[in-house]
């Protein structure tokens, strides 16, 4: 069976918008495009290399599409990313019926739950999640992400697409991996861990009833 694999660069804030250039999603008036690439560094690149050293091919949400589809196509056979990017195969989680010129792409269709479900039945490479925020939205809630390797990156910048949004199901979470960068940049990967488990502080553990009657004297106070 494959995997969904959601890879994604944060600030310290959660904002996952626009990290690798200023024009690349200014969406919502969003200004601070390529705030990763000053901290990128040899130990980021690391993280990312071992990503890439496995098997995938890439989901993507239909704007992440397009600014890929508009860059990695033209980058060299000499670049690495470009030319692994280029040869692997691309879900596109879109309902419309687009024209995808890059090539091996495809569209997921109108039911994109479903046919990601299938999709994870089947024999072959995982299926890694590249920016992708709405995308990632509807794979949290419904389940689908089966390993998430977060980078979070030592700067706060308010407004901008977060990658847990309103309405994000809890859920617990198994740390699987964790590294630092030279540059502060946090990496780690972690995999679903059932539900969220609660507990409490307190020194004390009153009983129901001990409970019901302190309500009833503050009641009468």
């Amino acid at each position: 069976m494959r995997k969904i694999i959601a890879s994604t660069l944060i600030s310290l804030d959660g904002v996952m918008q626009g990290p690798g250039c200023p024009h690349e999603d200014p969406v919502g008036g969003f200004v601070h495009g390529g705030w990763c690439a000053p901290l990128f560094d040899t130990d980021v690149g690391a993280f990312i290399g071992d990503i890439y050293a496995r098997p995938f091919d890439l989901l993507l949400g239909r704007k992440t599409y397009e600014i890929f589809a508009a860059h990695w196509p033209y980058v060299g056979a000499d670049n690495e990313i470009g030319a692994l990017f280029n040869r692997v195969s691309k879900y596109v989680a879109t309902r419309a019926e687009p024209e995808l010129t890059w090539t091996n792409s495809r569209a997921l269709g109108r039911d994109v739950v479903g046919n990601l479900r299938q999709l994870k039945k089947q024999n072959g490479p995982d299926l890694l999640v590249q920016g992708s925020s709405d995308l990632l939205q509807t794979l949290f809630a419904h389940g689908l992400v089966d390993e998430l390797s977060l980078l979070i990156f030592p700067v706060i910048l308010g407004d901008g697409k977060r990658l847990f949004g309103a309405g994000t199901t809890p859920g617990g979470l198994r740390l699987a991996d964790s590294r630092i960068s030279s540059n502060g940049v946090v990496m780690m990967t972690y995999l679903p861990d059932g539900q969220v488990e609660t507990g409490s502080f307190s020194l004390e553990h009153p009983s129901d009833a001990e409970l019901a009657r302190r309500r009833g004297l503050m009641e009468f106070a």
